[in-house]
């Protein structure tokens, strides 16, 4: 999965549940992305994504590149537990029982933050030249394509599949879009809206420039690698995680987001290993749900 691609995402709703449903416009987006090896210590394995993107203006003029961070996929062989949505922006980590783990693997996917999105478990099926992966539904935050413009669901329960390809990577997707009541239990009557469908594909490209992209990931891993800590210690907690808000719609990433860009400037003074560990915590911290908070 790791490498230079050119990533585009469809979505599309292939049938709705309400009185007088229509279905959502489809959703069609790409871009210039590069999967970065953090961690891969074969039973352990930590896959940033990094949008580097180059825009032409209406005047022909080429602008960029621009760099985002972009969502985190970490694998981890025979998990004893997994990070599960509870619903409203509320996590419990729950155990994989023991006849369950063995060969399988557990892929957890992170917003653009680091803060936790969802996960699953499943073993990778291998048949010549065919390797794929496929867990079962799960629940998960709406994404950040419609956080935005819907609020006539709150949770998505679907499944994902991992194609390996000559040519990169296909992830599918297939979900429901279900209603929860102020629980965060499914609605007795009428809680499905509709179903969607998702293909990515992450095509190989050769000759594009990730200068930026290379920089940036190494200016701002002192930042990054401290969030990812202060996520960890948060979910390895008992308990519920709750968050105060959506890490994307609240916008609760900009405080990390600016702080770790601040380090990708020419001429900026570098704070200490110290000073960043103190400023992140912060930052971390003022995403929790008060009853959520150590």
């Amino acid at each position: 999965m790791a490498g230079a691609y050119r990533a585009s995402f469809d979505f599309i709703e292939v049938a709705g549940f309400q009185a007088g449903f229509k279905p959502d416009k489809p959703y069609q987006s790409w871009g210039t992305e590069k999967v970065y090896v953090l961690e891969d210590k074969g039973t352990s394995i930590v896959l940033q994504h990094l949008l580097v993107m180059t825009m032409v203006g209406e005047d022909g003029k080429v602008e960029g590149p621009f760099v985002v961070k972009h969502w985190r996929q970490d694998w981890h062989h025979e998990p004893k537990d997994q990070l599960v949505y509870r619903g409203h922006n509320t996590w419990e980590r729950v155990a994989v029982p023991v006849a369950q783990r063995r060969g399988q693997w557990r892929q957890t996917v992170y917003q653009v933050d680091d803060s936790p999105r969802y996960s699953g478990v499943a073993t990778w099926e291998h048949l010549g030249n065919y390797s794929a992966w496929g867990d079962t539904d799960g629940w998960r935050p709406l994404p950040r394509r419609e956080f935005s413009v819907r609020d006539d669901y709150q949770v998505l329960i679907g499944n994902n599949r991992h194609i390996i390809t000559p040519t990169g990577w296909v992830h599918e997707q297939a979900n429901l879009k279900v209603k929860l009541n102020a629980q965060g239990r499914v609605l007795a009557k009428d809680p499905v809206v509709a179903r969607e469908l998702g293909f990515n594909r992450y095509e190989r490209i050769e000759g594009y420039d990730w200068a930026a992209g290379d920089r940036y990931l190494q200016a701002t891993e002192p930042v990054w690698s401290e969030v990812r800590r202060q996520w960890d210690l948060l979910i390895a907690r008992p308990g519920l995680l709750r968050l105060k808000g959506a890490p994307d719609k609240d916008s609760l990433f900009v405080p990390l987001y600016e702080y770790a860009g601040s380090f990708d400037e020419p001429g900026t003074k570098l704070p200490t290993r110290a000073e960043i560990r103190l400023h992140v915590e912060k930052a971390v911290r003022d995403y929790l749900a008060p009853a959520s908070r150590p």
